[in-house]
């Protein structure tokens, strides 16, 4: 069954990221959710944020997902939440067992980490319309769509909408992004 590296956005491993990752699991992949902060979580974006810039860097944080993926060698598929989505597109570009990245609340240019995006990996991006930390990701994700990524765009402002007992979870929308996953993992999978 496929296995996937599920990167946390910037407030951590938090109890949101492991149920997160138990919902895909059921399915049936193994899911494994590297710490890129060190067993630290946060209250705030902000405060992950500065974390990430100040006492992470992302030399650090692409060094920890590289130890991550190295751990598990089996992983094919990279999904990032917001800040998580910069080591699941480097991986996915970088590792040639790739079959598949899943950015959910980010979108990077396709050559962020390489010139191009590679042959036979999927790209898959989750946006909500108006998230105020997207205004950058959005024209990002049009470019891409239908020519390297699916886009997936669901109305609203929330970020962290997938995080679970967070105030910005939308169960509809995180429902959705769980089924479309899903046939992510499917399609690539065979």
């Amino acid at each position: 069954m496929t296995e996937i590296l599920l990167f946390h956005h910037a407030l951590g491993v938090t109890d949101g990221v492991r149920w997160l990752a138990g919902r895909l699991a059921e399915a049936g992949p193994t899911v494994h959710t590297p710490d890129l902060f060190a067993g630290r979580t946060f209250g705030t974006i902000e405060e992950g944020v500065a974390h990430a810039e100040q006492d992470v860097g992302v030399d650090g944080i692409l060094q920890r997902a590289d130890e991550a993926a190295a751990a598990h060698p089996g992983a094919t598929v990279f999904l990032g939440i917001s800040l998580g989505a910069m080591p699941a597109y480097r991986l996915a570009q970088t590792r040639p067992s790739a079959r598949a990245c899943i950015a959910v609340s980010a979108a990077l240019p396709v050559d962020h980490f390489a010139p191009r995006w590679p042959d036979g990996v999927g790209l898959d991006l989750h946006l909500k319309s108006s998230d105020p930390w997207g205004e950058e990701d959005r024209p990002v994700a049009w470019r891409l769509a239908g020519n390297v990524a699916e886009l997936y765009e669901y109305p609203g402002d929330q970020h962290l909408f997938t995080e679970h007992g967070h105030p910005d979870f939308d169960p509809a929308a995180t429902e959705l992004v769980l089924a479309r996953t899903l046939a992510t993992l499917e399609r690539v999978s065979g």
